[in-house]
């Protein structure tokens, strides 16, 4: 498990958050919104989203979805959020301690892939079993530095 794109690595930092137990499918929405925002306008989206402040609007997988005020079939999806504002987080410090300017950056790749199923099961009546699998998502995040202008 890599990353998806090859950067310059002067000006870009970047993290991974491997096997964290959320859904891919609200993870992918959530990264779809934050890809081209600054850092700091990204970590006020999610913890508004955290807060149930803000939505997130859904492009995939929004058959029976309500709509939200001003942005149409929408959720909270507050897991998502928080695991993505974590390697977000972590991505900054990267930069800090590459000497970057921290402030002065915006999201250049934000991306969620599936990750491996951890299998279990579920014990039922008269010795039947059913399976109870979790799902965990792979979350990349890749910040570059904006020119000063």
């Amino acid at each position: 498990m890599g990353y998806t794109q090859e950067t310059d690595a002067e000006n870009t930092s970047r993290a991974l958050g491997k096997e964290m137990s959320v859904s891919p499918k609200h993870c992918r929405e959530v990264c779809k919104m934050l890809t081209g925002m600054k850092v700091e306008d990204a970590k006020k989206y999610l913890e508004e989203v955290i807060e149930l402040k803000r939505a997130v609007p859904y492009t995939r997988f929004k058959m029976y979805l309500n709509p939200k005020p001003k942005i149409g079939p929408g959720r909270y999806p507050k897991n998502a959020a928080k695991a993505i504002l974590r390697v977000l987080q972590s991505a900054q410090s990267n930069a800090e301690y590459k000497g970057l300017d921290a402030e002065n950056m915006r999201v250049k790749v934000a991306a969620a892939h599936r990750g491996r199923i951890q299998k279990s099961f579920m014990p039922r009546a008269q010795g039947r079993s059913t399976p109870w699998n979790e799902q965990t998502t792979n979350i990349e995040i890749i910040l570059e530095e904006i020119e000063a202008s």
